[in-house]
């Protein structure tokens, strides 16, 4: 048995009854307002400068790029915990290694820095380099404009998803334009490209993972299994079932949880066999996602502001696709970013 080509993303299900609803998304930047959650504020001391850093209409590695020429050092030299949205007005932290005494004329001073898309608040030192996962999560606020459909049916599918959660989907951004990132991946655990570039190699396990997890999480709603814990089920330290990110080692489910997931496998076996021989290890990811604090409201007929927080590594897209249906201004260029997390 061998896959068929990943040419499109299919129809994943919703947990929840279509609203039938629809709205533009980020017909503004300021539609879309993400704060970055941090682990921990810097310490004030230490060889990394961590800068609280604003952005509007810039992504997170065009950011990076202009700090590092600012500081004088290698774009490498230039962390941070997640990637923001360019479409969007969003708040993070980077940080940039620069040990004392290295730099000449003392701590250079980044919050005079002009730049006509994004403006650093603030800075202080710290003991480590931000990395991809290093924040709690993101809080944001969301505003829809041009609502048409039933209030009532949103209404309804609001305080559901603010009551129970929302399938802890992969956003459609994970995937790439059109999903394209999945095919790739395809292609290059088939060995039929040779991908040397480490990034490319990375985002493209990346989108299969992704893939994969949400192919469970979705057979998992199209049984009715929604919100249930299954036989065998893994539960994360919230008591959530879990799904798989797939990888080389014994899957930890067992009994009826473990045979969905492993009918899923059977499903694509070159992604799950290449991602095992790639040098993944099986982990997972809680199946639900919980919006913390979600609160809402109609200031005009027409238009609904949202506002919550969730943790890393969850999507606003995940919450937002279980409301109504969004559509977002044709913009897209060559250096899109990738995703808010």
């Amino acid at each position: 048995m061998t896959d068929a080509r990943y040419t499109t993303l299919p129809p994943w299900p919703n947990a929840y009854p279509a609203s039938g609803a629809r709205a533009t998304l980020k017909g503004l930047n300021e539609d879309f307002v993400v704060t970055e959650l941090p682990l921990q504020p810097p310490a004030g001391e230490g060889e990394h400068l961590w800068l609280d850093v604003e952005k509007n209409g810039a992504n997170t590695a065009f950011v990076a790029q202009r700090l590092a020429e600012a500081a004088g050092v290698q774009e490498r030299d230039v962390g941070y915990a997640g990637l923001k949205d360019r479409y969007a007005i969003t708040r993070q932290w980077f940080s940039i290694y620069l040990p004392n005494g290295r730099e000449q004329g003392g701590t250079p001073d980044l919050t005079q820095l002009q730049h006509p898309e994004f403006k650093v608040l603030g800075q202080a030192r710290h003991v480590k380099k931000l990395r991809p996962g290093d924040l709690l999560g993101n809080h944001f606020r969301i505003v829809l404009r041009g609502v048409a459909g039933d209030r009532d049916a949103i209404e309804a599918n609001l305080k559901a998803v603010a009551s129970q959660g929302v399938p802890n989907y992969f956003g459609a951004q994970r995937f790439g334009f059109e999903g394209g990132n999945v095919e790739q991946g395809r292609a290059m655990l088939a060995r039929e490209i040779r991908v040397r570039n480490p990034k490319k190699k990375g985002l493209y396990l990346s989108a299969v993972r992704s893939f994969v997890f949400n192919e469970v999480l979705a057979l998992r709603i199209r049984q009715g299994l929604w919100g249930q814990a299954l036989p065998g089920d893994v539960l994360d330290d919230a008591g959530r079932p879990t799904g798989p990110l797939w990888g080389r080692g014994r899957v930890s489910t067992t009994g009826q949880a473990q045979a969905l997931e492993m009918g899923v496998a059977e499903r694509h076996p070159t992604l799950c066999d290449g991602m095992e021989h790639a040098g993944l290890d099986q982990e997972r990811r809680a199946l639900v996602a919980n919006p913390v604090d979600m609160a809402w409201q109609w200031p005009q007929a027409d238009q609904l502001v949202l506002a919550f927080s969730l943790p890393a590594g969850n999507y606003a897209t995940a919450v937002l696709n279980e409301i109504l249906r969004t559509t977002e201004p044709e913009r897209r260029t060559e250096n899109e970013s990738a995703a808010v997390e």
